[in-house]
């Protein structure tokens, strides 16, 4: 049924968005179909993740470094998230920037997040389910992080209640981060 892959905000982010076929029932999509990534910059995805949060809950944001680096193309199945992406490539002209897109459960749309990036979300509504397919497999020694409210970033999370696990509160600023990812223009 084809998808849609379109440049978003920051070199190497990609909004994907496929078709969704409403009636009086509800609707149908096609979540995922291989071969409408064959000739997309999206590379093979090994693995499906899928994590459930309540309202005002903010997970990441998180990475792996090289040479476990991984990108994740990332959907809300539920409920609605913020979705956010940070440029982490140093000498980037967007390192420490950030993007973030609104994702709904009703609707057929994705972010690509490629490696150089650090990931994290914020659920909207009472509950989230999110899932991720990565283009790698966890690798405990290379996972790492970057503090999810880093003042240099500056991030505009919503405002209310916000639930962060004590692994996440703990992660470093960009500043002290374990990151070895290079620009390439």
């Amino acid at each position: 049924m084809g998808l849609t892959f379109t440049p978003y905000q920051i070199p190497g982010l990609l909004l994907v968005e496929g078709k969704l076929f409403p009636d009086s029932r509800g609707h149908f999509m096609e979540s995922y179909r291989e071969i409408d990534y064959k000739d997309s910059p999206v590379p093979s995805l090994v693995q499906d993740n899928l994590s459930r949060s309540r309202r005002g809950v903010v997970r990441g944001l998180h990475y792996q470094k090289n040479p476990s680096a991984i990108g994740k193309l990332v959907r809300c199945v539920a409920g609605r998230i913020l979705d956010v992406a940070v440029d982490i490539r140093k000498g980037s002209p967007t390192y420490g920037k950030w993007a973030g897109v609104e994702l709904r459960g009703e609707e057929n749309r994705m972010l690509w997040v490629p490696p150089g990036f650090a990931h994290g979300f914020y659920v909207l509504s009472e509950w989230a389910d999110v899932l991720y397919k990565v283009s790698g497999y966890w690798v405990a020694q290379d996972d790492c992080g970057v503090l999810w409210n880093d003042p240099a970033i500056g991030i505009a999370w919503p405002s209310g209640e916000t639930l962060v696990s004590d692994k996440d509160a703990r992660l470093p600023i960009l500043a002290q981060a374990d990151n070895n990812f290079s620009w390439r223009p």
